[in-house]
């Protein structure tokens, strides 16, 4: 057996970072495996197709599966994944290698799921190394880098974005690894492989050291700040996220609810749920041992996961979103209190199926309920304020209890539910990454039982959460449906 090509192997950082919480993955011209095996550490099922036999083989030892085949033959690859759907297919600086890289890209959109993702990656040609090479008379081709030997097309990213585009895939954002320090790679790789090689060299050296994690740690989040000023200029590679057109129409529905200490309501909102929703599976993550509320939802026929011992809101509503994204199409969840009305589940249901929308936020304080106190109120105004400031989007209810997902969006995103105000990160991260998010008021009303808010800790998570989503995709403007 041979070695791979490349010397020097590394993690795709933007696209790793852009994978979400799949299924399945399609990782094409998957080479070592390496962006492929972060998506199955997040605990996707990955099938990889690599057609150079050392690196398939090295793949093998981090995905599910690899099978050697050429990405340019369509018959092949009928015969080899025949109906089979992925949730994400990932083209990791593979289309620049190929003649006729949309003709490949269209051929593989029709493994593409319901809903399902595409993220691309292919080197920026427009990089600035590359302008002043071109200023001094040189377009030098090289072993690896954006010069690489073996590309036949280059992109900018406006023409990386075209080929998305045409392949008939909606293209949601572009995210890019900088070039900055990677200007010098050639220079420190001499320093961790120095000439000539002994064979069998370690690709992973590198990426290995001390210093190079060090670098992803300290340097790369600032490289990341800058690069994104003037991405055509100082990318070394666009990473674009897309997906296939969202298709309006029913989707199976999930209607889920936190629950503790709930006995006195749990029942009636079941029965509510299913008098409004008969077709929703009905999903419980209860966090409390003192009373019944577990065994009278699993006894009227709800799935009910324990949080035990309880880590708070954040957790249990992580476990929520990814249990319900895994076993249907759509999620719509409300609290266990009668304070969201589900009669609203029916209009939510349809501003998604009917309309394409991707997010329902349901907002209860355009004006002040009479349910809720003035404190509350005016701290949620002021939340939904910073939210507008630092992030553009124009919402009045940051910390909405109710709220309608289709269930390929959660999977889109790596929510880390550790601490309070998770609804900060689910609503600002798919409004500030494409997805379509509509606004619609609701009523508010009286709580049934007694309130579980934590109002210290989920204030200064408030604050953590929105500050955090800064570098996640674009300040909005008006692309925010506000009803």
């Amino acid at each position: 057996m041979g070695q791979p090509k490349y010397l020097v192997a590394e993690e795709n950082r933007a696209l790793v970072a852009a994978l979400g919480r799949p299924r399945t993955v399609l990782d094409v011209g998957c080479g070592l495996g390496l962006n492929g095996a972060a998506a199955r550490r997040r605990g996707a099922h990955v099938t990889g197709i690599e057609l150079d036999p050392a690196a398939a083989a090295m793949a093998r030892e981090r995905l599910d599966e690899v099978l050697e085949l050429d990405i340019t033959d369509a018959a092949a690859l009928e015969q080899a994944l025949g109906d089979r759907s992925f949730d994400l297919l990932l083209f990791g600086d593979v289309l620049e290698h190929l003649a006729e890289p949309g003709d490949v890209l269209r051929c593989f959109v029709r493994y593409l799921g319901e809903g399902g993702h595409v993220i691309v990656s292919v080197p920026n040609v427009a990089a600035w190394t590359v302008r002043l090479g071109l200023l001094g008379g040189r377009f030098d081709y090289r072993p690896s880098g954006i010069l690489d030997d073996g590309h036949l097309r280059f992109f900018t990213r406006e023409s990386a974005a075209q080929i998305v585009r045409d392949a008939g895939l909606e293209l949601l954002r572009i995210e890019q690894n900088p070039m900055l320090v990677r200007a010098a790679r050639d220079l420190i790789a001499r320093a961790y492989y120095p000439e000539p090689v002994r064979e069998p060299a370690d690709p992973l050296r590198l990426s290995r050291s001390l210093p190079y994690r060090a670098y992803q740690t300290v340097v790369r989040p600032v490289e990341d700040r800058i690069a994104n000023r003037a991405p055509e200029l100082l990318a070394f590679q666009h990473v674009l996220v897309a997906r296939r057109p969202v298709a309006k129409g029913p989707l199976s529905l999930t209607v889920g609810m936190l629950t503790m200490d709930e006995e006195e309501s749990v029942a009636r909102m079941i029965a509510e749920i299913r008098r409004v929703a008969p077709d929703a599976q009905i999903l419980c993550v209860d966090s409390s041992t003192r009373d019944r509320t577990p065994d009278i939802a699993q006894e009227l026929g709800a799935r009910v996961l324990r949080q035990l011992p309880p880590r708070g809101h954040g957790p249990a509503m992580e476990l929520l979103m990814y249990s319900a994204a895994a076993q249907s199409e759509l999620l719509i969840y409300l609290d266990c209190d009668f304070t969201y009305p589900p009669s609203y589940i029916p209009v939510v249901r349809r501003v998604i199926e009917e309309r394409g929308a991707d997010v329902v936020n349901c907002a209860r304080t355009r004006r002040r309920p009479a349910a809720m106190p003035v404190p509350n109120y005016l701290a949620n105004r002021t939340f939904a304020a910073m939210a507008h400031a630092l992030h553009g989007i124009p919402t009045c209810d940051v910390h909405s209890g109710m709220r309608a997902y289709r269930a390929a969006v959660i999977r889109a995103f790596d929510f880390d539910g550790e601490g309070d105000a998770l609804p900060i990160d689910t609503l600002l991260w798919p409004a500030k990454c494409g997805y379509r998010v509509v606004e619609m008021p609701i009523s508010y009303d009286e709580r049934v039982g007694v309130s579980k808010l934590r109002k210290l800790t989920g204030t200064l998570w408030t604050f953590i959460r929105l500050a955090r989503a800064l570098p996640v995709g674009e300040r909005l403007g008006e692309r925010y449906d506000i009803e």
